[in-house]
Parts: structure tokens; sequence; C-alpha cells
């Protein structure tokens, strides 16, 4: 089982950006958000591997978060690079991110307060499909920007046309809380969606729908741990009504597909 979609923070700073995060979001984190506590739940859950995907909140942090990231390329933890759409030479940055082993990219369009149709993205997430990075976006609603929603699925829709990517992977089901959107402009479409943090916020019926209405080989199961449980994610799926071999592809073989595992 492979969780595409979790995040951790170096150990000295863990307690304290739990602590932010979890004022700002109204929410309360199932790890202590450092990698050790990330594996603890990854072995408690089945998870064989967890996806960190590191978000860089502004461009000078580039090099200390993926600095930190770089620890980790392989074993239980498989961490992504970060960049940031302000960023002085986006394609200088993918490339060296592309030499230091990573496979993919993070993009965050709320806690980078830029809108997902803006130029910038499509000009990083054209170079990185070129590189041959997965890259991993943040969609929809983000509790800790209440107020405006950066990436909608129609911004999400857009980016496809005009870009194309191969490995574009809109996390919360293509748009959190913007389901309905989501099987207007993007169920069907060439983009992968994740699971992350959606069970017991979607409607049973509606996730199905949207997961046969996309085709289950364009599905990843993710969980945003800390932000939601790996082993309280695994069991609500493991209740939904697919078959194995549509629960196999959701669970590993589509993520051991897309990393060449």
């Amino acid at each position: 089982m492979i969780d595409f979609h979790t995040h951790i923070f170096p150990d000295k700073i863990a307690g304290k950006t739990l602590d932010f995060l979890s004022a700002r979001c109204k929410t309360v984190p199932f790890t202590n958000g450092t990698a050790e506590g990330l594996r603890e739940s990854a072995r408690n859950s089945g998870v064989d591997v967890s996806i960190a995907l590191p978000v860089v909140t502004n461009p000078g942090q580039f090099e200390s978060i993926n600095r930190f990231a770089a620890q980790f390329l392989e074993g239980e933890i498989l961490s992504f690079g970060g960049i940031h759409p302000e960023s002085g030479d986006y394609k200088r940055e993918l490339k060296e991110l592309k030499n230091m082993g990573f496979r993919g990219i993070k993009l965050h369009p709320a806690y980078q307060e830029t809108f997902f149709n803006d130029i910038r993205y499509k000009r990083i997430i054209s170079y990185a499909s070129e590189l041959g990075f997965i890259i991993s976006v943040h969609g929809g609603f983000d509790p800790g920007y209440p107020d405006c929603i950066y990436a909608t699925p129609q911004m999400s829709a857009e980016v496809i046309d005009e870009v194309r990517p191969e490995k574009l992977i809109i996390a919360h089901m293509g748009g959190f809380y913007c389901w309905d959107d989501v099987e207007r402009y993007l169920v069907g479409r060439d983009v992968y969606l994740d699971t992350a943090v959606v069970f017991g916020k979607i409607d049973d019926a509606q996730f199905v729908r949207i997961t046969r209405g996309h085709g289950v080989e364009k599905i990843l199961f993710a969980t945003d741990s800390p932000w939601s449980g790996q082993a309280e994610s695994a069991e609500h799926f493991g209740r939904l009504p697919f078959n194995e071999d549509e629960k196999r592809k959701i669970l590993d073989e589509n993520a051991r597909k897309l990393l060449t595992l």
C-alpha cells in the first residue's frame, strides 16, 4: 500500500509547525509531524511507502526545504521536491531537483498564494513535464485560506488543456469541497486524482461515482497525513464497494506504475 500524499517536517520545528497549522486550520494532527512519526503511523497502518510533499511557501525556502527533503529519496518515505511560482530561475531550480534525484514536485496554490492557472505555474508544469517529473498540486478549498479557492477544477482543466502534462496529480479528488465541479470539469480528463483527507468529507456515493467515472487507473490512495489518519483512511476506503482488482489498483498498483517502482 502506497500513501501518495503526506507531510513531514524537521524534528526541531515539527511541533511548532503543527501547532501553528492546527490552530490556523482548526484541526488536530494524527502524528507528531516528524519522519519517525510518519514511519510509525505507516507501520501501524500497513502502508509500505509514504510520499512526502514539501511546500515551499516563499522562494527563499527552496534550498533549505529541498535539502531536508533530499534525505528521503528511497525507503519507507519517498519525498518529492518543492518549488515556488515566484522562483527567479525556475528552469535552473527544476534541473537542480532532477539532479538531486527527486521523482516529482509539489505545488500548493493556496500556501503559495497564486492562482493555479497563473502563467508561472503553467511554465513550471510544462518544463517539469519535459524533465519527466510527477507533479502533485493541491486542489480546491484549503482551511488555511477559507476566503479564496486558489485551485478550482476549472483552473485545473485550463492547465490540462494548455500544458497537457502526462503526470499531473490534483489532490483531494480534484478539488476539496469542489466535487460537483470535479465531476463537471475533470472526470475523464488525463489527470490523476488523489484521495487525500477526503474520506468522511465527501459523500461515499459521490466518491465511488467520481472514481468509476474517471477510471480507477487514475486514482491514487492518499491521506494528507498528519491531517488524517493513515489507518483510518485505509479502513474507510476498504469499506467502499470496490472489487479487489479496483482496490489493488488504487491502493498500490497505480502508484507503483507512476513511480516506476
